[in-house]
């Protein structure tokens, strides 16, 4: 082994490098799924990624990065390690809540993570087990509930509230005065004019033009948006 004083410039930075790594907070992302994946650019200089954890046994093992995904018992082994939790697509967003609460995470275990591209103001509220992708802007006073996936390029406006367990798709418009109730999926490209609110649990298809209240439990789609069975 060299002694250290014969270590070269790159050598010293290499370890700098490993020993900033192992500072960094230890994360397990849960399920391994596209928002999963996705998350992974999100990390930033806050957050060393553990791994993946899955529930389906054909996915554990080595990702097609290298990066392990494990089953559950990961969250007991990684005992250190926060958790962000993100399942959930247009057909199971509304068993979010149900898969979340499976976990038995303890509320203080679950991360929030905020691309370094991201602009939030200072004076929105954000939750817990967040994930906030590239170039979303949350504007101020704006506030974010828990549990909420928020995709690339979102612009949420002044005065909104989104609760709890909400997916908003990427390069979403969401007006000033609106509020988005619990477990909504709001897809890619849409548009939500303000001072409007969109239901619990509903669903507003891709590309569509909000212009009045959704009600609860509705799916909505089209330029405007049209209810739908």
């Amino acid at each position: 082994m060299r002694d250290c004083r014969e270590l070269g410039a790159g050598d010293r930075y290499r370890g700098k490098e490993l020993l900033s790594a192992r500072a960094l907070q230890p994360l397990l992302i849960f399920p391994y799924n596209g928002n999963a994946i996705e998350a992974v650019d999100a990390l930033g200089n806050q957050f060393r990624l553990v791994g993946f954890v899955d529930d389906t046994p054909e996915k554990q093992g080595p990702s097609e990065w290298g990066l392990q995904v494990f089953g559950r018992e990961a969250f007991a082994r990684f005992a250190d390690a926060q958790v962000l939790a993100v399942p959930g697509a247009p057909g199971s967003y509304r068993e979010r809540s149900e898969i979340i609460a499976g976990l038995g995470i303890p509320d203080e275990r679950f991360a929030t993570v905020i691309h370094p591209t991201a602009r939030t103001s200072p004076r929105a509220v954000i939750g817990r087990n967040v994930l906030i992708m590239a170039g979303v802007v949350i504007s101020g006073s704006a506030r974010i509930g828990n549990h909420v996936c928020i995709l690339p390029n979102t612009v949420v406006h002044h005065h909104v509230l989104v609760e709890d367990w909400a997916l908003i798709g990427a390069n979403v418009t969401i007006a000033g005065h609106v509020r988005v109730r619990a477990n909504c999926y709001i897809g890619s490209g849409s548009c939500v004019i303000d001072h409007s609110e969109v239901g619990l649990r509903a669903l507003v298809g891709l590309g569509s033009n909000v212009i009045r209240n959704v009600p609860s439990d509705a799916k909505v789609v089209g330029n405007p948006a049209r209810q739908i069975p």
